[in-house]
């Protein structure tokens, strides 16, 4: 079987070790800086599955999980990405994140002339799943005028005013709600302040409302520029909720506090694992000389998975991130240095045992 080390054994780590060590193919290694928490996720996830304490602070403590793996999955805070991926090149593994965060993939990316192998960041939801889909939907342009990425992680019974619960990262949902966001308009990238642009969209019937934030596109804008004239990604969710994240973000500063703010939502908002991952993909363009648009429009459901329940950010997530390693260990990626979302076939992903669940 292929060694495979997961870094990080929080809500998408365990979906990833799940994935991957039933599959029978894979023999992984699950380090986590709680010792008890990587232990147990391999206890549950069986087979060839070890836990392993980790600590950033001693090198050391990677060796046992790094050393004759394949590859490493970093299912860790965005900000360890950057050491994750050196100790990837250290010990001449392929190296796949989750990240959305912009300047931490530059980081990465910056070790490219360092590795012998594939670096792969933003796999996953958003940016991967939605990036791949969106280059499927151009291709089948003669030519290609917008791209519009929508994806929304949400409960399925909110019951507060924010109309939202925890879904997945604390860190990185304030992140997106913070940082500049990247676009692509009228053939110009540029960057966009997040919580604008909102916008209505129906999905499968249900109303929503979208607006900008960071992180979502990864690489895409550059790669369409020349060619589409504009590219942008937006965040679902019910309405009512981007007009007070304005009033705690920019009324009353919490993108400055943004410390304070994650211990006031991780104090007030539940966690829920009854979720929707809501995903909307256009693109609009010319096709034989007529003007047309191609969606993908799909609403992934939490679901019952090796006998319990797992969130579909979760699993969308995590599907994500295998599917891309089951593609570069089939052969079917760059198998050295910085491979972009948009590296991957859609139809290869789709059919993937992994890509199955986004069908």
């Amino acid at each position: 079987m292929t060694k495979i080390a997961v870094l990080g054994a929080g809500k998408i780590g365990r979906m990833v070790a799940h994935f991957l060590g039933r599959s029978g193919d894979y023999e992984v290694r699950i380090g986590d800086v709680r010792e008890e928490a990587a232990l147990e996720l391999a206890s549950r996830v069986g087979g060839a599955a070890t836990g392993h304490r980790i600590d950033f602070a001693d090198e050391r403590t990677l060796e046992p999980v790094l050393a004759g793996a394949t590859a490493v999955l970093s299912c860790c805070p965005f900000e360890s990405n950057p050491f994750i991926a050196a100790q990837a090149i250290q010990y001449d593994l392929h190296y796949l994140d989750l990240t959305e965060d912009i300047e931490t993939t530059r980081k990465v990316l910056a070790l490219e002339p360092q590795s012998k192998k594939a670096l792969i960041p933003q796999c996953g939801l958003a940016p991967g799943f939605i990036t791949i889909t969106a280059l499927h939907l151009a291709n089948r342009m003669d030519e290609v005028e917008t791209l519009k990425m929508r994806v929304g992680a949400l409960p399925r019974f909110p019951s507060n005013m924010l109309k939202y619960n925890l879904t997945w990262s604390t860190e990185g949902l304030i992140n997106e709600y913070a940082n500049s966001c990247e676009s692509l308009k009228d053939g110009v990238i540029g960057m966009v302040e997040p919580l604008e642009g909102l916008e209505n969209i129906t999905v499968d019937g249900v109303e929503y409302e979208a607006f900008n934030t960071s992180g979502g596109l990864g690489s895409l804008c550059r790669t369409m520029q020349g060619r589409v004239k504009n590219v942008d990604y937006k965040s679902i969710r019910y309405p009512g909720h981007c007009q007070f994240m304005r009033l705690l973000m920019k009324d009353l500063r919490m993108n400055r506090y943004q410390d304070t703010l994650k211990e006031i939502f991780e104090r007030a908002l539940p966690t829920t694992y009854q979720d929707q991952v809501v995903v909307y993909v256009s693109a609009q363009g010319r096709w034989k000389n007529n003007f047309v648009e191609y969606t993908y429009a799909r609403t992934v459901h939490h679901q019952t998975i090796y006998g319990e329940n797992w969130s579909a950010i979760q699993i969308t997530t995590a599907a994500g991130l295998c599917g891309v390693l089951d593609l570069l260990l089939e052969g079917k990626l760059p198998q050295k240095g910085f491979v972009r979302q948009e590296d991957v076939n859609y139809k290869e992903f789709i059919e993937n045992r992994f890509g199955r669940y986004y069908a």
